[in-house]
């Protein structure tokens, strides 16, 4: 079966440039020229990547990739960003988005990215198949299903922000570069920046520490990256 393939593009022109390329590349495109007929199409038909351009009538793209993710925690998501809108790269991922990609864009370039999302998903799916829990108080992970809970109450994570925590837990005091952390998550084919790493420890610090400006668990390695404090556990 064809992994379905979701574009989210108002202008006819991009949409069916896009289209063919996927096609030629065996997958199963749906259409949508707004972001609420791509929502829509999204709840119906369920696919694996969604394509979301930024500037859409009506329902912008950030929109549609906030509420996506809220709907399908693992699904894929790409932006499709103009070249000189840096904070559209960083809106994008801090609403929930897996990579973006800057207009003019090589085709071929975007089906590598689809397709290295896509090896991920099904990484990150068999390693649910390890039924363990995984702790360090006050975090208690489940790796079954992939459920992160503090105190026990169930942390509201996205799936690369679920996996940013169990490294850390999994490797108390160590030190991770940005690249580490985007080889580990993202894998050795990610072909973004590491501004994605940034973004996204932010938006776990939000949603783990007491003070995100004064994080407790999550350090920031001046020079280097990030660790976890193993001193923290109490």
């Amino acid at each position: 079966m064809l992994e379905k393939i979701l574009v989210v593009e108002d202008e006819n022109s991009i949409r069916g440039f896009l289209k063919i390329n996927l096609q030629r590349n065996n997958f199963q495109v749906i259409e949508a020229g707004t972001g609420e007929e791509g929502l829509q199409k999204a709840f119906i038909e369920k696919p694996k990547v969604a394509i979301l351009d930024v500037m859409l009538p009506g329902i912008n793209g950030f929109e549609v990739c906030q509420k996506l993710r809220e709907k399908f925690p693992h699904m894929g998501i790409i932006m499709l960003t103009a070249k000189s809108q840096d904070m559209d790269k960083i809106m994008g991922l801090e609403f929930g988005a897996d990579d973006y990609i800057v207009k003019p864009f090589n085709p071929l370039e975007l089906v590598l990215r689809i397709k290295a999302l896509l090896r991920r998903i099904e990484e990150n799916n068999d390693n649910t198949q390890d039924n363990t829990i995984v702790e360090f108080y006050p975090f208690k992970l489940d790796t079954y299903s992939q459920k992160a809970y503090k105190n026990g109450m169930e942390l509201d994570l996205t799936p690369k922000e679920y996996l940013i925590l169990k490294l850390f837990i999994e490797n108390p005091g160590k030190a991770f570069n940005r690249d580490e952390l985007l080889n580990a998550i993202w894998g050795l084919d990610f072909i973004g920046d590491t501004k994605i790493v940034d973004v996204n420890i932010r938006r776990l610090r939000t949603k783990i520490e007491e003070c995100s400006s004064a994080p407790k668990y999550i350090e920031t390695v001046w020079g280097t990256g990030y660790r976890w404090n193993k001193n923290e556990q109490h």
